[in-house]
């Protein structure tokens, strides 16, 4: 025996088009392409890792304005196809744009990026008097 579950309605994909909450044109249906981060805080720095697969390490534009990083791609394509009664093009437009604000412990001149296997890596190396001092002992007088 196995469990069905069934939608009373009619239509449902109708009815939750006309009866969604953000029928009047609100978030809801945006195609989000904008990609996922991970930060990770170690003690030399910190680490971004944006999922951004099928691009090439040309695609992205990273710049620093006002303790700003900005990570930006802009990607278009164009194929063109011509044959005896039809001519096909077909085209596409990818972006996105991400901001981070720096913290003050961050040195943005030593900070470093690469793109390998759908992954854009950047690594934000903090100041020197950010970095944990090692412990040391204090003699009692």
């Amino acid at each position: 025996m196995s469990i069905v579950k069934r939608n009373n309605l009619f239509f449902p994909s109708l009815m939750n088009d006309f009866m969604g909450p953000d029928w009047f044109g609100g978030t809801e249906k945006w195609n989000t392409s904008v990609p996922a981060v991970n930060i990770k805080d170690n003690t030399e720095g910190f680490e971004l890792e944006l999922a951004v697969p099928g691009m090439k390490k040309e695609d992205f534009t990273v710049e620093i304005d006002n303790d700003v990083l900005t990570i930006a791609s802009e990607v278009k394509t164009e194929n063109e196809e011509n044959k005896d009664n039809y001519t096909r093009k077909e085209f596409s437009f990818t972006s996105f744009k991400r901001a981070f604000t720096l913290p003050e412990t961050v040195d943005g001149f030593k900070i470093d990026a690469k793109y390998e296997d759908g992954i854009l890596k950047l690594m934000l190396p903090k100041k020197q008097e950010a970095l944990p001092k090692p412990k040391r002992l204090i003699e009692i007088g």
